[in-house]
Protein backbone atom coordinates (compact mmCIF):
# COMPACT_ATOMS: atom_id res chain seq x y z
CA UNK A 1 0.00 0.00 0.00
CA UNK A 2 1.65 3.31 -0.91
CA UNK A 3 2.17 5.49 2.57
CA UNK A 4 0.34 7.95 1.23
CA UNK A 5 -2.56 6.63 -0.15
CA UNK A 6 -5.48 4.38 1.23
CA UNK A 7 -7.82 3.22 -1.51
CA UNK A 8 -10.71 0.30 -0.39
CA UNK A 9 -13.92 -0.70 -2.19
CA UNK A 10 -16.93 -2.31 -0.47
CA UNK A 11 -17.56 -5.36 -3.66
CA UNK A 12 -14.08 -7.10 -3.31
CA UNK A 13 -13.68 -9.70 -0.89
CA UNK A 14 -10.18 -10.00 -1.59
CA UNK A 15 -9.02 -6.82 -1.54
CA UNK A 16 -11.56 -5.85 1.92
CA UNK A 17 -9.25 -8.26 3.95
CA UNK A 18 -6.24 -7.20 2.14
CA UNK A 19 -6.05 -3.65 2.53
CA UNK A 20 -8.72 -3.45 5.80
CA UNK A 21 -8.72 -0.01 7.51
CA UNK A 22 -9.39 -0.98 10.29
CA UNK A 23 -7.61 -3.15 12.91
CA UNK A 24 -6.47 -4.50 16.48
CA UNK A 25 -3.38 -5.73 17.74
CA UNK A 26 -3.86 -6.29 21.50
CA UNK A 27 -4.29 -8.97 23.52
CA UNK A 28 -5.70 -10.13 26.64
CA UNK A 29 -2.83 -10.77 28.47
CA UNK A 30 -1.48 -7.54 27.64
CA UNK A 31 -4.78 -6.06 29.19
CA UNK A 32 -4.81 -7.81 32.09
CA UNK A 33 -2.14 -6.66 34.18
CA UNK A 34 -3.47 -2.84 32.90
CA UNK A 35 -7.09 -3.86 34.34
CA UNK A 36 -6.21 -5.83 37.70
CA UNK A 37 -4.08 -2.62 38.79
CA UNK A 38 -6.31 -0.41 37.86
CA UNK A 39 -8.93 -2.17 39.92
CA UNK A 40 -6.47 -2.31 42.77
CA UNK A 41 -5.96 1.58 42.18
CA UNK A 42 -9.77 2.23 42.45
CA UNK A 43 -10.31 0.51 45.71
CA UNK A 44 -7.35 1.60 47.54
CA UNK A 45 -8.44 5.39 46.39
CA UNK A 46 -12.34 4.71 47.29
CA UNK A 47 -13.56 5.14 43.51
CA UNK A 48 -11.11 8.42 42.71
CA UNK A 49 -8.16 6.43 40.82
CA UNK A 50 -10.80 5.59 38.27
CA UNK A 51 -10.52 8.89 36.33
CA UNK A 52 -6.92 7.83 35.69
CA UNK A 53 -7.94 3.85 35.31
CA UNK A 54 -10.05 5.20 32.42
CA UNK A 55 -7.25 6.89 30.55
CA UNK A 56 -4.61 4.51 31.38
CA UNK A 57 -7.02 1.95 29.38
CA UNK A 58 -7.90 4.23 26.46
CA UNK A 59 -4.03 4.92 25.78
CA UNK A 60 -3.56 1.13 25.66
CA UNK A 61 -6.51 0.63 23.39
CA UNK A 62 -5.79 3.25 21.40
CA UNK A 63 -1.91 2.11 20.84
CA UNK A 64 -3.11 -1.65 19.88
CA UNK A 65 -6.11 0.28 17.12
CA UNK A 66 -4.40 0.57 13.41
CA UNK A 67 -5.99 2.26 10.90
CA UNK A 68 -4.89 2.71 7.65
CA UNK A 69 -1.33 2.44 8.11
CA UNK A 70 -0.53 3.84 11.66
CA UNK A 71 -2.05 2.99 14.71
CA UNK A 72 -4.10 5.77 17.47
CA UNK A 73 -2.80 7.48 19.93
CA UNK A 74 -4.79 8.39 22.90
CA UNK A 75 -3.98 12.15 24.38
CA UNK A 76 -6.36 12.73 26.95
CA UNK A 77 -5.57 12.64 30.92
CA UNK A 78 -6.95 10.98 34.04
CA UNK A 79 -6.52 14.91 35.43
CA UNK A 80 -9.29 16.41 32.83
CA UNK A 81 -11.47 13.31 33.31
CA UNK A 82 -11.24 14.11 37.11
CA UNK A 83 -11.93 17.98 36.61
CA UNK A 84 -14.81 17.46 34.54
CA UNK A 85 -16.30 15.09 37.12
CA UNK A 86 -15.81 17.96 39.70
CA UNK A 87 -17.41 20.53 37.38
CA UNK A 88 -21.06 18.13 36.96
CA UNK A 89 -20.74 17.13 40.76
CA UNK A 90 -20.17 21.68 41.71
CA UNK A 91 -23.19 22.84 38.98
CA UNK A 92 -25.01 20.45 38.81
CA UNK A 93 -25.50 17.63 40.92
CA UNK A 94 -24.77 19.05 44.41
CA UNK A 95 -27.78 21.78 42.99
CA UNK A 96 -29.84 19.14 41.93
CA UNK A 97 -30.08 17.70 45.49
CA UNK A 98 -30.76 20.95 46.89
CA UNK A 99 -33.25 22.06 44.78
CA UNK A 100 -35.28 18.78 45.09
CA UNK A 101 -35.02 19.13 49.14
CA UNK A 102 -36.44 22.68 49.10
CA UNK A 103 -39.42 21.38 46.91
CA UNK A 104 -39.82 18.55 49.16
CA UNK A 105 -39.90 21.71 51.88
CA UNK A 106 -42.26 23.58 49.83
CA UNK A 107 -45.07 21.08 49.46
CA UNK A 108 -44.99 20.16 53.15
CA UNK A 109 -45.24 23.35 54.06
CA UNK A 110 -48.58 23.87 51.60
CA UNK A 111 -46.93 25.69 48.84
CA UNK A 112 -48.09 22.49 46.31
CA UNK A 113 -47.03 24.79 42.82
CA UNK A 114 -44.06 26.55 43.41
CA UNK A 115 -42.66 23.34 45.24
CA UNK A 116 -44.04 21.20 41.92
CA UNK A 117 -41.88 23.19 39.81
CA UNK A 118 -38.89 23.56 41.55
CA UNK A 119 -38.87 19.47 41.23
CA UNK A 120 -39.99 19.74 37.29
CA UNK A 121 -37.26 22.29 36.42
CA UNK A 122 -34.05 19.96 37.51
CA UNK A 123 -35.70 16.42 35.71
CA UNK A 124 -36.07 18.94 32.71
CA UNK A 125 -32.51 20.08 33.14
CA UNK A 126 -31.44 16.84 33.47
CA UNK A 127 -33.53 15.85 30.56
CA UNK A 128 -31.47 18.71 28.47
CA UNK A 129 -27.87 17.72 30.12
CA UNK A 130 -28.10 14.16 28.71
CA UNK A 131 -28.53 15.13 24.92
CA UNK A 132 -25.60 17.88 25.65
CA UNK A 133 -23.23 14.61 27.58
CA UNK A 134 -23.56 12.35 24.71
CA UNK A 135 -22.50 15.06 22.07
CA UNK A 136 -19.55 16.17 24.56
CA UNK A 137 -18.83 13.20 24.81
CA UNK A 138 -17.78 12.25 21.38
CA UNK A 139 -16.33 15.85 20.78
CA UNK A 140 -13.78 15.60 23.36
CA UNK A 141 -12.95 11.77 22.23
CA UNK A 142 -11.85 12.85 18.80
CA UNK A 143 -10.44 15.93 20.32
CA UNK A 144 -8.29 13.61 22.36
CA UNK A 145 -7.22 10.76 19.39
CA UNK A 146 -4.52 11.47 17.08
CA UNK A 147 -3.92 9.67 14.21
CA UNK A 148 -0.75 10.45 12.31
CA UNK A 149 -0.57 13.82 14.58
CA UNK A 150 -3.88 14.61 13.84
CA UNK A 151 -7.03 15.25 15.68
CA UNK A 152 -10.85 15.61 15.61
CA UNK A 153 -13.77 17.71 17.35
CA UNK A 154 -15.91 20.23 17.38
CA UNK A 155 -16.49 24.06 17.33
CA UNK A 156 -20.31 23.19 18.43
CA UNK A 157 -20.58 23.10 22.43
CA UNK A 158 -23.66 21.16 22.13
CA UNK A 159 -25.75 22.92 23.39
CA UNK A 160 -28.29 23.23 20.92
CA UNK A 161 -28.07 19.73 20.76
CA UNK A 162 -29.53 19.30 23.93
CA UNK A 163 -32.46 21.02 22.85
CA UNK A 164 -32.62 18.71 19.47
CA UNK A 165 -32.42 15.39 22.01
CA UNK A 166 -35.26 17.29 24.32
CA UNK A 167 -37.82 17.91 21.75
CA UNK A 168 -36.90 14.71 19.10
CA UNK A 169 -37.00 12.14 21.75
CA UNK A 170 -40.13 13.35 23.19
CA UNK A 171 -41.77 13.55 20.43
CA UNK A 172 -40.73 10.05 19.31
CA UNK A 173 -42.47 8.69 22.48
CA UNK A 174 -45.70 10.67 21.66
CA UNK A 175 -46.18 9.00 18.57
CA UNK A 176 -47.03 5.64 21.00
CA UNK A 177 -43.62 5.23 20.70
CA UNK A 178 -43.49 4.73 17.22
CA UNK A 179 -41.21 7.29 16.47
CA UNK A 180 -38.17 5.82 18.68
CA UNK A 181 -36.30 4.92 15.68
CA UNK A 182 -36.83 8.47 13.65
CA UNK A 183 -35.59 9.78 16.38
CA UNK A 184 -32.54 7.68 17.08
CA UNK A 185 -31.37 8.39 13.88
CA UNK A 186 -32.30 11.82 13.54
CA UNK A 187 -29.87 12.71 16.51
CA UNK A 188 -27.30 10.53 15.04
CA UNK A 189 -27.24 12.54 11.82
CA UNK A 190 -27.17 15.31 13.70
CA UNK A 191 -24.46 14.53 16.12
CA UNK A 192 -22.04 13.47 13.48
CA UNK A 193 -22.73 16.21 10.94
CA UNK A 194 -21.09 18.18 13.74
CA UNK A 195 -18.04 16.37 13.92
CA UNK A 196 -15.22 16.62 12.02
CA UNK A 197 -11.44 14.87 12.04
CA UNK A 198 -8.58 16.89 10.22
CA UNK A 199 -9.40 18.96 7.70
CA UNK A 200 -12.57 16.97 7.12
CA UNK A 201 -16.17 17.36 7.99
CA UNK A 202 -18.22 14.01 8.81
CA UNK A 203 -21.15 13.20 6.64
CA UNK A 204 -24.44 10.73 7.89
CA UNK A 205 -27.39 10.25 5.80
CA UNK A 206 -28.68 7.45 7.37
CA UNK A 207 -32.74 7.41 7.14
CA UNK A 208 -34.61 5.25 9.65
CA UNK A 209 -37.32 3.37 7.79
CA UNK A 210 -35.44 0.27 6.74
CA UNK A 211 -35.45 -0.15 10.94
CA UNK A 212 -38.97 0.07 11.14
CA UNK A 213 -39.38 -3.67 10.72
CA UNK A 214 -37.42 -5.09 13.38
CA UNK A 215 -38.67 -2.27 15.47
CA UNK A 216 -42.34 -3.06 15.09
CA UNK A 217 -41.27 -6.91 16.36
CA UNK A 218 -40.16 -5.32 19.50
CA UNK A 219 -43.20 -3.31 20.24
CA UNK A 220 -45.58 -5.93 19.68
CA UNK A 221 -43.30 -8.18 21.79
CA UNK A 222 -44.84 -6.84 25.21
CA UNK A 223 -48.08 -6.91 24.04
CA UNK A 224 -47.62 -10.71 23.33
CA UNK A 225 -45.83 -10.91 26.82
CA UNK A 226 -49.17 -10.12 28.08
CA UNK A 227 -50.77 -12.57 26.16
CA UNK A 228 -48.64 -15.28 27.53
CA UNK A 229 -49.09 -13.97 31.26
CA UNK A 230 -52.77 -13.79 31.23
CA UNK A 231 -52.65 -17.39 29.63
CA UNK A 232 -50.01 -18.50 32.43
CA UNK A 233 -52.90 -16.19 34.82
CA UNK A 234 -55.99 -17.91 33.69
CA UNK A 235 -54.39 -21.23 34.33
CA UNK A 236 -53.09 -20.68 37.73
CA UNK A 237 -57.03 -19.88 38.49
CA UNK A 238 -57.77 -23.44 37.18
CA UNK A 239 -54.79 -24.26 39.25
CA UNK A 240 -56.56 -22.98 42.37
CA UNK A 241 -59.95 -24.20 42.04
CA UNK A 242 -58.25 -27.84 41.72
CA UNK A 243 -56.38 -27.59 44.96
CA UNK A 244 -59.28 -26.22 46.73
CA UNK A 245 -61.99 -28.54 45.45
CA UNK A 246 -59.85 -31.54 45.53
CA UNK A 247 -58.01 -31.27 48.38
CA UNK A 248 -60.31 -29.34 50.42
CA UNK A 249 -58.49 -25.97 51.15
CA UNK A 250 -55.32 -23.81 49.83
CA UNK A 251 -52.31 -23.68 51.81
CA UNK A 252 -51.09 -19.80 50.72
CA UNK A 253 -47.49 -20.53 52.69
CA UNK A 254 -47.01 -23.18 49.82
CA UNK A 255 -47.98 -21.82 46.40
CA UNK A 256 -48.53 -24.63 43.74
CA UNK A 257 -46.32 -24.94 40.85
CA UNK A 258 -47.71 -23.68 38.23
CA UNK A 259 -47.77 -20.60 40.29
CA UNK A 260 -43.95 -20.31 40.45
CA UNK A 261 -43.57 -21.17 36.84
CA UNK A 262 -45.44 -18.52 35.77
CA UNK A 263 -43.57 -15.88 37.72
CA UNK A 264 -40.09 -17.48 36.20
CA UNK A 265 -41.71 -17.72 32.86
CA UNK A 266 -42.50 -13.94 33.06
CA UNK A 267 -39.28 -12.82 34.80
CA UNK A 268 -37.84 -14.86 31.67
CA UNK A 269 -40.25 -12.95 28.79
CA UNK A 270 -39.25 -9.54 30.42
CA UNK A 271 -35.46 -9.80 31.38
CA UNK A 272 -34.43 -11.49 28.02
CA UNK A 273 -36.71 -12.21 25.25
CA UNK A 274 -37.61 -8.55 25.06
CA UNK A 275 -33.77 -7.75 25.66
CA UNK A 276 -32.77 -10.28 22.71
CA UNK A 277 -35.38 -8.75 20.33
CA UNK A 278 -34.46 -5.16 21.24
CA UNK A 279 -30.71 -6.18 20.62
CA UNK A 280 -32.12 -7.79 16.83
CA UNK A 281 -33.06 -4.41 16.53
CA UNK A 282 -30.18 -2.12 17.53
CA UNK A 283 -27.73 -4.75 15.42
CA UNK A 284 -29.37 -3.42 12.41
CA UNK A 285 -29.60 0.34 13.60
CA UNK A 286 -25.75 0.26 14.17
CA UNK A 287 -24.79 -1.06 10.86
CA UNK A 288 -27.41 1.35 8.96
CA UNK A 289 -26.69 4.57 11.00
CA UNK A 290 -22.53 3.96 10.52
CA UNK A 291 -22.94 2.58 7.33
CA UNK A 292 -24.36 5.85 5.76
CA UNK A 293 -21.04 8.00 7.34
CA UNK A 294 -18.49 9.24 5.66
CA UNK A 295 -15.24 11.30 5.89
CA UNK A 296 -13.90 13.11 2.89
CA UNK A 297 -14.04 10.37 0.34
CA UNK A 298 -14.10 7.43 3.18
CA UNK A 299 -17.55 5.59 3.82
CA UNK A 300 -17.57 3.36 6.75
CA UNK A 301 -19.55 -0.09 7.61
CA UNK A 302 -20.19 -1.70 10.46
CA UNK A 303 -20.23 -5.46 9.84
CA UNK A 304 -21.31 -6.92 12.79
CA UNK A 305 -24.73 -9.04 12.72
CA UNK A 306 -27.09 -10.02 15.06
CA UNK A 307 -25.52 -13.07 16.33
CA UNK A 308 -21.98 -11.19 17.07
CA UNK A 309 -23.81 -8.93 19.44
CA UNK A 310 -25.40 -11.69 20.52
CA UNK A 311 -22.08 -13.21 21.37
CA UNK A 312 -20.32 -10.61 22.90
CA UNK A 313 -22.98 -10.12 25.45
CA UNK A 314 -23.14 -13.58 26.37
CA UNK A 315 -19.57 -13.60 26.67
CA UNK A 316 -19.58 -10.43 28.88
CA UNK A 317 -22.56 -12.85 31.13
CA UNK A 318 -20.48 -15.56 31.35
CA UNK A 319 -17.24 -14.02 32.00
CA UNK A 320 -18.62 -11.98 35.06
CA UNK A 321 -20.57 -14.80 36.46
CA UNK A 322 -17.61 -17.42 36.09
CA UNK A 323 -15.26 -14.89 37.55
CA UNK A 324 -17.62 -14.07 40.35
CA UNK A 325 -17.86 -10.17 39.05
CA UNK A 326 -14.28 -10.04 38.80
CA UNK A 327 -14.46 -10.37 35.23
CA UNK A 328 -16.54 -6.66 34.56
CA UNK A 329 -12.62 -5.37 34.14
CA UNK A 330 -11.87 -7.14 31.09
CA UNK A 331 -15.73 -5.88 29.49
CA UNK A 332 -13.54 -2.40 28.12
CA UNK A 333 -11.19 -4.36 26.39
CA UNK A 334 -13.69 -6.82 24.73
CA UNK A 335 -16.18 -3.56 23.28
CA UNK A 336 -13.42 -1.73 22.12
CA UNK A 337 -12.18 -4.85 20.48
CA UNK A 338 -15.36 -5.64 19.13
CA UNK A 339 -16.10 -2.42 17.49
CA UNK A 340 -12.85 -2.00 15.81
CA UNK A 341 -12.84 -5.83 14.48
CA UNK A 342 -15.99 -5.37 12.67
CA UNK A 343 -15.69 -1.25 11.66
CA UNK A 344 -14.52 -1.36 8.09
CA UNK A 345 -13.67 1.80 5.88
CA UNK A 346 -14.00 2.27 1.99
CA UNK A 347 -13.02 4.35 -0.76
CA UNK A 348 -9.75 7.10 -0.46
CA UNK A 349 -7.54 9.25 1.45
CA UNK A 350 -4.27 10.99 0.53
CA UNK A 351 -3.16 10.90 3.98
CA UNK A 352 -0.22 13.28 2.81
CA UNK A 353 -2.66 15.86 1.93
CA UNK A 354 -4.19 15.74 6.17
CA UNK A 355 -4.07 18.66 8.09
CA UNK A 356 -4.39 19.72 11.57
CA UNK A 357 -7.95 19.84 12.63
CA UNK A 358 -8.45 24.03 13.71
CA UNK A 359 -11.27 22.59 16.14
CA UNK A 360 -11.62 24.42 19.81
CA UNK A 361 -10.25 21.49 22.40
CA UNK A 362 -12.56 20.52 25.31
CA UNK A 363 -10.85 21.90 28.29
CA UNK A 364 -12.33 18.92 30.74
CA UNK A 365 -13.54 15.37 30.04
CA UNK A 366 -16.66 13.28 30.23
CA UNK A 367 -18.12 14.31 33.50
CA UNK A 368 -21.85 14.54 32.06
CA UNK A 369 -21.38 11.19 30.32
CA UNK A 370 -20.16 9.54 33.44
CA UNK A 371 -23.08 11.35 35.76
CA UNK A 372 -25.60 10.29 33.58
CA UNK A 373 -23.75 6.88 33.03
CA UNK A 374 -24.63 6.64 29.16
CA UNK A 375 -21.88 4.04 28.06
CA UNK A 376 -20.89 4.25 24.29
CA UNK A 377 -18.54 1.77 22.20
Amino acid sequence: MDAGLFRGRKNNMDEEQAESAFGFHGTWREFAPIAFTNLLLIIVTLGIYRFWAKARERRYLWSRTRFIDERLEWTGTGLELFLGGIVVLLAFVIPYIVMTQVSQAMIMRGQTAIGVALFVVPLLALFYLMGVARFRAIRYRLGRTNWRGIRGGSNDNGFRYGWSYMWKTTLGYLAFGLGVPWAMVSLWNERWRSMSFGPMDFTCSADFSPLMKRYLLFYFSPFLAILVAAAAMFAIALGFAVDFDGAGGFDPEEPPIGFVAAVVVALFLFYFVLGFIWLVYFAKFYRVVVGHMALGDLEFEFDARTKDWIKLGLGDVALVILTLGIGFVFLGYRHWKFFVTHMQAYGEVNVDDLTQSTTKRARHGEGLLDAFDMGAI
